[in-house]
C-alpha cells in the first residue's frame, strides 16, 4: 500500500491530488438539497486527525459513526468514504455500504467488513479501490501531507437494489435522482513530515 512510498517521493507528489471537487457529494448528478444529516463520530471530532487505530498504522479497522433522524420519506441511506487527497485522478474509494435501513442511527466500529454478497435485510459492504470489501485503512504516502477522508451519508427516497458488492460507479448510478438529504464529516491524516526539496525542485531522499 502508499505506506511504502518514500516519503522523498511522495513529497515530490504533494502537488497530485484528486481534488474535494470530484468527490461523490460534489457530484452534479445528485443535485443535492438544502436538507442535510448531523453525521459525526465518537472517535473523532469534525476536522481532527484519524486515531491510528483506524488507519494503515494501526488496527486498521473502520471507525464508528453516528447520525442524526432523517425525513420521513426516506427510504433507505447509504455511505461512502472517500479520500480527495489521493495522488490519482480520481478520490480513493475506502469505503461504500449500501442498504442501510432508514430507522438505523449507527455504526459500530469495525463494522464496515467483508459480508459476501450482503445481508439477509439488504445492507451490503461495497468496495473500496483496491477491489475489495470493507474499510481500506487510511495509508497516505509519507510526505505527501495531511489527507482528509470525507464520510458522506445520503438519505434516498427509493429503497434501490444493486448488485452485490457495488463499487463507485454504480453507487453514484443508483443516487442520481434518489437522494433527498446529506451528510458529511471529515477525518484527517498524515504519516511523517514532508522531505526536503532541493533548489532544482526536486524532492532530496529522507535520510
Amino acid at each position: 500500500m502508499l505506506e511504502h512510498v518514500p516519503a522523498w517521493l511522495g513529497s515530490s507528489l504533494r502537488g497530485m491530488r484528486a481534488g474535494h471537487a470530484k468527490l461523490v457529494i460534489a457530484h452534479p448528478d445528485l443535485a443535492l438539497g438544502d436538507r442535510s444529516i448531523d453525521l459525526s463520530s465518537p472517535a473523532f471530532a469534525p476536522g481532527e486527525r484519524l486515531p491510528e487505530r483506524f488507519t494503515a498504522d494501526g488496527a486498521g479497522v473502520s471507525p464508528p459513526l453516528l447520525w442524526g433522524e432523517v425525513s420521513v420519506e426516506t427510504r433507505m441511506l447509504a455511505l461512502i468514504v472517500e479520500d480527495p487527497d489521493a495522488p490519482f485522478p480520481n478520490p480513493l474509494v475506502h469505503a461504500i455500504v449500501w442498504g442501510l435501513s432508514p430507522d438505523e442511527r449507527a455504526l459500530a466500529e469495525g463494522e464496515i467488513a467483508p459480508d459476501g454478497k450482503g445481508t439477509h435485510d439488504g445492507r451490503d459492504v461495497g468496495r473500496n479501490s483496491y477491489l475489495a470489501e470493507g474499510w481500506l485503512p487510511p495509508d497516505p504516502p509519507s510526505g505527501h501531507g495531511t489527507h482528509d477522508y470525507v464520510f458522506q451519508l445520503f438519505a434516498l427516497n427509493e429503497a434501490v437494489k444493486l448488485a452485490g458488492n457495488p463499487g463507485r460507479s454504480a453507487f453514484v448510478e443508483a443516487l442520481a435522482g434518489r437522494v433527498i438529504a446529506s451528510g458529511m464529516l471529515v477525518g484527517t491524516y498524515a504519516r511523517s513530515e514532508p522531505a526536503s526539496v532541493e533548489p532544482t525542485g526536486i524532492a532530496a531522499p529522507a535520510g
